[in-house]
């Protein structure tokens, strides 16, 4: 399994842009086993152009009879991921996920933060309540979606304590490959990515939220959302306009749903 995990990190790092990584012992072992067994079956004129099917196949394989258990199994792995662990920049305790594995509606964040850390669950804190608050207005409990992060540790910081960062494109692609694992495991219909880094980790654009929401995109297939992190509404003086802006796309996530949409929540934030 380590061979298939490795090559899928180096390939998204290779779409981010990065060349050069720096790799311990093990991962040069690994290296070494892939590049024997390709000298044993290559042809005279190697075709060096991979196939979307082959690189699909070079993912993280969860193991466990339903989706509870095959999230478990990820998590699991994620603990002691050896391509996260050998950036230096992230910290040691992982935050995988939180809600229903089987839920037609997943969420991705950016990384945890320090009340994350110190709960193991993703969207906990101010931010956590501001999220839980726009689910209800959407009918919707917290229990019953899909939450994760585009990266499963908490950036570093010079004398760090409760303060945070975003994190880089590079400590993205290290947990790309297990939010790609349970996109296959939960098999949402509608994925919201919360704010810009969540954005540019999934669908590899620099733009602004700004110019990324109020449109579909997709990902692995699924429709895709993109809007405004609630960390970002809790920093707004005067959030009216954005707090309609974001109960806009998620009024256009509860249609793709189908879910009910009362004349009451239509005219939330409205003046």
């Amino acid at each position: 399994m380590d061979a298939p995990i490795l090559l899928d990190y180096l390939k998204q790092l290779e779409k981010q842009g990065i060349d050069h990584v720096e790799i311990d012992d093990h991962a040069r072992s690994v290296l070494r086993e892939l590049y024997t067994r390709g000298s044993a079956r290559r042809p005279a004129k190697p075709n060096m152009v991979e196939t979307s099917e082959q690189l699909q196949s070079n993912s993280i394989v969860a193991q466990g009879n339903t989706a509870a258990e095959k999230i478990a199994s990820l998590a699991n792995i994620a603990k002691t991921w050896q391509p996260a662990r050998s950036l230096g920049s992230l910290r040691d305790t992982m935050v995988f996920s939180a809600g229903n594995p089987e839920a037609d509606f997943m969420l991705v964040g950016e990384a945890p933060g320090f009340q994350e850390e110190q709960k193991c669950e993703p969207f906990v804190g101010p931010a956590g309540e501001k999220l839980n608050q726009i689910l209800e207005a959407m009918g919707l409990a917290r229990e019953k979606v899909y939450i994760s992060n585009v990266c499963k540790f908490r950036p570093t910081t010079r004398n760090q304590t409760t303060n945070n960062r975003k994190p880089s494109p590079e400590e993205m692609a290290t947990s790309l490959p297990f939010v790609k694992a349970e996109i296959d495991i939960v098999k949402p219909r509608v994925i919201v990515a919360l704010g810009g880094s969540a954005a540019q980790g999934l669908l590899g654009s620099d733009k602004p939220v700004g110019q990324l929401r109020e449109s579909w995109h997709q990902f692995q297939g699924i429709p895709l959302r993109v809007t405004y992190h609630p960390s970002y509404l809790l920093r707004q003086e005067d959030g009216l306009g954005e707090k309609l802006k974001v109960w806009e796309d998620m009024l256009a996530v509860m249609e793709k749903l189908s879910l009910p949409v009362s004349e009451k929540q239509r005219s939330y934030f409205k003046k």
